[in-house]
């Protein structure tokens, strides 16, 4: 079992690579494309809507097939996607690989979620989730040094050697699986559908809340580097990009003590602390200073204070609407994640191109807001269920 569960933590790895390069990788590439600085929100909604269709259907996906088989086919369609991006010379090109770039991450994040969710403790979603932020801030690194010695090309294909090498071993450890198949095909036997887990007191507000979460999360997943760009003076390209990671590098900091402490905490207050870190983190950002390291900071708290939340919403699905509802019920999520995480980094580019990027920080802090009412909420609901 142990074997197993550090080769779901290399897959949360390869979950993380492609989500951070986009952002990391787009000061350069909007250049030598020709194309607007908001013009990353529509490659960014294309990737998140592919993703948000895989979501959608991953109930129906896990039900048919073993979460092995979903892992293989996923992490394949991301290599395609990554190499796709890496020989893209216009800017239409992108849109027509960001579809298997897309539809790699929804089910294999929707299925691992709810495999973890259902048979392990709250450490282990978040330590699996902490594996998701080392991936995301490994790439934005690698972007990083191809920009120095290359273009940003090679960031592309050089992540899609790494998840290359992901994926021959997941196709090494398919022997591993089989001790838990048939406990899995149990499990999913008389599973809720859809259309049954909307209707689930309390359902509803936590999509809303994830809603907000991811919208924050996707911000700044996709425009830390431009932030430090347009507000900063006398920064290298290189230097830039790298700021992408640092939002990554607080989610897994943040994850990595959650994984400690959620036995103690429980999923509910570290949410509240999570949130609480996380407004902290913004004010810093919100500092009008000339230098870039308070802000550098700021949103390494930031991601801090984020890293349990996302976790903490998955792991309760089973315990808060019953394990029957659970595969459909993080189905869910995960697609109105992906929603917030599609439109509103866009729409924050529209916001930014017109009034100015430094207005990041009063954005992310709505969705901050946002995020904390409709949670409480939530626990009211289910309060009076119970």
């Amino acid at each position: 079992m142990g074997l197993l569960i550090a080769v779901i933590y290399l897959i949360f790895i390869s979950l993380g690579l492609p989500d951070s390069l986009l952002g990391s990788g787009w000061p350069a590439m909007q250049q030598d494309l020709g194309v607007p600085s908001s013009y990353a929100g529509y490659v960014s909604m294309t990737i998140s809507f592919m993703t948000i269709i895989s979501a959608l259907v991953s109930p129906g996906i896990i039900k048919k097939f073993h979460t092995k088989w979903i892992v293989i086919v996923s992490i394949l369609l991301t290599v395609f996607g990554l190499l796709g991006f890496s020989v893209s010379g216009a800017y239409w090109m992108l849109f027509a690989f960001a579809v298997p770039y897309g539809l790699g991450a929804g089910a294999i994040d929707a299925s691992i979620n709810h495999y973890v969710a259902n048979n392990f403790s709250g450490s282990v979603m978040n330590f699996l989730h902490c594996f998701y932020g080392i991936g995301a801030m490994i790439s934005p690194m690698i972007m990083g040094q191809a920009l120095r010695v290359a273009r940003w090309n090679e960031g592309y294909r050089w992540t899609a050697y790494v998840q290359m090498g992901i994926l021959l071993v997941c196709i090494l450890s398919l022997p591993l699986w089989k001790k838990n198949e048939s406990k899995e095909e149990e499990a999913l036997g008389d599973s809720a559908g859809i259309r049954e887990a909307l209707r689930v007191p309390g359902v509803i507000p936590t999509l809303i809340a994830f809603f907000s979460y991811c919208a924050g999360e996707g911000t700044c997943f996709l425009w830390t580097s431009s932030y430090f760009a347009g507000t900063k003076q006398g920064l290298s390209a290189g230097l830039i990009a790298s700021f992408g990671s640092l939002i990554f590098g607080g989610l897994m900091v943040g994850r990595l003590i959650a994984g400690f402490i959620t036995g103690k905490l429980g999923d509910r207050r570290l949410i509240r602390i999570g949130i609480a870190v996380e407004l902290i983190g913004i004010v810093m950002i919100m500092i009008p200073v000339s230098s870039y390291q308070l802000a550098a900071v700021g949103f390494v708290v930031t991601g801090i204070g984020m890293g349990p939340v996302y976790p903490a919403i998955q792991h309760m699905a089973p315990e808060n609407f019953g394990k029957r509802n659970s595969a459909a019920v993080i189905g869910l999520q995960m697609a109105s994640a992906y929603v917030g995480s599609t439109f509103m980094p866009m729409v924050f580019g529209n916001i930014q191109q017109r009034i100015g990027i430094g207005i990041m920080p009063f954005y992310l802090l709505i969705f901050a807001f946002l995020n904390l009412f409709f949670l409480q909420y939530t626990y009211r609901v289910l309060r009076k269920r119970s």
